[in-house]
């Protein structure tokens, strides 16, 4: 849908129907419903870029319609350190009836203690049902032994009131050896956060060298990192007494970053109910159908190889919209199409990742990566330009019996203002 926004982080669905992207580097901007990208909106506070920080999530109050109002998380240094340290920041603001500025902007919660490194923040938003902010938290990398402690907030992911304080009921409220807004802990760079129709909370997290993982999350849960992992060619203390096991892990490396639930039914049944999270390594995203906290299918759908998927959404209209990182990043939509209009390369199981983890005895179903794309959709962006037919994204496996394929839609659009 549009081109030339600079290292996108995350989007957000106006009443509107114009899309409110975050840029890394620190700027928001409107996307109209024409992919034209608009100029950054004012009043955002500063942020500190470097390395995988900056201007990082965004998401609409529950009650936007009414208050206009907003949540964002982004890197923020610490004055106090000279700037040699920073920390992972919440704040709320309104968004004016013009669409171009931020006001009444205020810092909600802080990650304690800040740290010298501009790594692993995490900073993914969730809004629970009853108002409530689920945020996720990094290690921070240098402070990984921290993620156990619950006496700080790296690795972990607290739950706040809209506020700022800590929800009433969270685990260690009227307990002592934790803090008050910390929620679960175990985590090591959580960059996929959703809550399903049902109310529970879902995340994944970029494991170290592999090892990614897909969790459901448990108030007053421990997840294990560092003391448990599954990466670097084999298991570490799985299964560990006291320590949450997730639901699903990669052995390999797939860089997890975003992370939808789908429950519309715009491209059929086999993909209505599902996971889609983002693979920055790949390219890719990576469905997974769960039952009773088993993975019964995964299937791999390649979107913009050469690239990485950073954020996926679930639109007002049911459709699925992909953010693709990079210098010239791009928004796409995801649309339905028809099982007929379907031609899929040959079916090659050395294209797969080498090894995809499981900890539960379910029937998980592993497509391979490069037989479920004939093309990538920046090929297709170019056939679309020169009048030709879209190009499928792909079918799940086995072969469907319904309209569960899809194409992405890019319009010949302006770049971004400077």
């Amino acid at each position: 849908m549009a081109y030339g926004l600079r290292h996108p982080w995350a989007v957000a669905f106006l009443p509107s129907g114009d899309f409110l992207v975050t840029e890394q580097e620190g700027s928001m901007r409107i996307v109209d419903t024409q992919g034209r990208v608009g100029p950054p909106l004012t009043g955002v506070p500063a942020v500190d870029y470097a390395g995988q920080g900056g201007l990082l999530d965004v998401a609409l109050d529950r009650d936007f319609l009414a208050n206009r109002r907003l949540y964002f998380c982004y890197a923020q240094s610490d004055a106090g350190s000279g700037g040699s340290r920073s920390t992972t920041a919440l704040a709320s603001a309104t968004l004016n009836e013009r669409q171009d500025r931020l006001e009444h902007v205020q810092v909600l919660f802080h990650q304690s203690p800040s740290v010298r490194s501009n790594q692993h923040f995490g900073c993914r938003i969730a809004q629970a049902q009853d108002g409530s902010l689920f945020l996720t938290l990094g290690d921070r990398f240098i402070a990984r032994d921290q993620a156990q402690r619950t006496s700080n907030h790296l690795g972990s992911i607290v739950r706040l009131q809209p506020n700022g304080s800590a929800s009433p009921d969270n685990p260690f409220v009227d307990k002592r050896g934790g803090l008050p807004e910390t929620w679960s802990w175990g985590h090591r760079n959580p960059l996929g956060a959703v809550i399903t129709p049902d109310g529970e909370l879902w995340t994944h997290e970029a494991g170290a060298q592999g090892g990614d993982e897909f969790n459901h999350i448990r108030g007053g849960a421990n997840y294990g990192w560092p003391v448990v992992s599954y990466g670097v060619g084999q298991p570490k203390n799985a299964n560990r007494a006291g320590m949450e096991p997730p639901v699903h892990y990669w052995r390999d490396e797939l860089q997890p970053s975003g992370l939808a639930y789908l429950n519309s039914d715009r491209y059929g049944p086999e993909w209505q109910d599902s996971f889609f999270l983002g693979s920055l390594t790949y390219g890719a995203l990576v469905r997974l159908k769960v039952v009773d906290d088993k993975v019964q299918e995964q299937e791999w759908l390649k979107v913009a190889p050469g690239t990485g998927v950073r954020d996926v959404r679930q639109g007002p209209d049911g459709l699925l919209y992909v953010l693709i990182d990079g210098p010239d990043g791009r928004l796409l939509r995801i649309e339905p199409t028809h099982a007929e209009d379907n031609t899929l390369p040959p079916f090659d199981e050395s294209d797969a990742p080498t090894h995809s983890g499981q900890l539960v005895d379910s029937p998980a179903v592993v497509v391979p990566q490069e037989s479920v794309l004939p093309q990538s959709l920046t090929d297709h962006a170019a056939a679309a330009g020169k009048g030709k037919s879209p190009v499928p994204l792909s079918p799940s496996s086995p072969p469907p019996t319904g309209a569960n394929e899809a194409v992405a839609v890019p319009l010949d659009v302006p770049k971004a203002s400077q």
